[in-house]
């Protein structure tokens, strides 16, 4: 299957990296304004370059693209490949409002294309073996399920020229950028214990949040380094987020999912608490597989300090899709659901009130 990239930042990288580790995949073009930025990444990968990503379409005609462009620059791309019949595999977040993925899930069905979300959190081993924890109801009834992203970006991420921290590209600061990887595992495993949710349905009900600039200069970054979130699930069970840019020197991400009949703690790649009121044959073994270090920093502080092989897989399950010509178990209304809780949060910080995730 022939491959684009649409955008060359710096996790395109990791993309090319994690495409290049497929059989049967072949990068054969990416695009980007900047000439001398663009043809090092041709080179470095074996792919062309180009200035404009419809001319790209019209020329390489790939099978499927990724964007990694700036988060608010996800639908024209998006929009671009779909209208040729392409499919598309796009970054986190789909895009930082959801009228937008809405016109995005809505171009995939007219297109017949596919389209897919990038959370490699959901390909990560030690949180899908929580995932299917809850799944089998060895949490019995859910109490708490929560998400801790205390991490650290010094004042040059934020600085002048860059996208990030930016209302416009950006959409808004630790909570949609840095810690959405986090939100979406969050709804995802506390999903897996209701069963009796509709397809798209979110398991989250409402939201109350408080959002904060702490850490850098508030007079110049248009959004939050610093928020803390309480979710209600409808399931009845309690959420709570941290989002944090603004923790120096940065800590690793941490779950915690639990209830009447089990815990289950995640720190980065690694199991710290899995105990069960009924141990099963296989709890020790699991206990043996994650309980080492977390091996990893996870971008606690270093953006691109994060294992690329859980987009691998998150590419891998998205072909296996296409090319069954079925829907991918992570399609865009999947990905709609860590921005609708996002978008609650903020609304919430806003007006300081208990508010409905749409």
């Amino acid at each position: 299957m022939r491959a684009a990239i649409i955008g060359i930042g710096a996790i395109a990288k990791m993309h090319a990296r994690a495409l290049r580790d497929i059989p049967g995949v072949q990068l054969v073009a990416a695009t980007c304004r900047t000439e001398e930025k663009g043809r090092a990444f041709a080179t470095e990968f074996g792919c062309q370059w180009h200035a404009d990503t419809a001319r790209m379409l019209r020329r390489e005609k790939p099978d499927f693209v990724t964007v990694a462009t700036p988060s608010g620059a996800h639908l024209p791309a998006v929009l671009a490949a779909l209208r040729r019949g392409v499919h598309v595999i796009c970054e986190k977040p789909l895009e930082i409002t959801l009228p937008r993925i809405d016109r995005m899930v809505a171009a995939a069905e007219r297109s017949g294309g596919r389209l897919g979300a990038i959370f490699p959190q959901r390909f990560n081993p030690v949180v899908q073996t929580v995932h299917a924890a809850a799944a089998a109801g060895r949490f019995g009834t859910l109490a708490v399920a929560a998400s801790y992203v205390p991490w650290w970006r010094d004042d040059a991420y934020y600085g002048p020229g860059r996208w990030q921290g930016t209302k416009a590209l950006d959409g808004g600061g630790a909570l949609m950028n840095q810690s959405i990887h986090g939100v979406d595992a969050l709804q995802w495993i506390a999903g897996a214990t209701m069963p009796g949710l509709a397809p798209g349905e979110n398991p989250v009900e409402s939201v109350v949040a408080m959002t904060a600039v702490r850490a850098h200069d508030a007079e110049r970054l248009e959004v939050e380094d610093t928020c803390v979130a309480i979710l209600r699930f409808k399931n009845g069970a309690l959420g709570q987020l941290l989002a944090a840019t603004s923790l120096f020197p940065g800590q690793l991400r941490r779950f915690l999912v639990g209830g009447r009949d089990g815990t289950a703690e995640i720190l980065e790649e690694q199991l710290v608490a899995w105990r069960f009121r009924s141990e099963s044959a296989d709890d020790e073994a699991t206990r043996g597989r994650f309980g080492g270090t977390s091996g990893t920093s996870g971008g606690a502080a270093d953006p691109m300090a994060i294992n690329y092989s859980c987009h691998t897989r998150n590419f891998e399950s998205f072909l296996e899709a296409v090319r069954a010509g079925r829907q991918p178990e992570l399609d865009g209304r999947e990905g709609r659901k860590a921005v609708a809780i996002v978008d609650a949060c903020y609304r919430s910080a806003r007006t300081g009130r208990v508010v409905p995730v749409k």
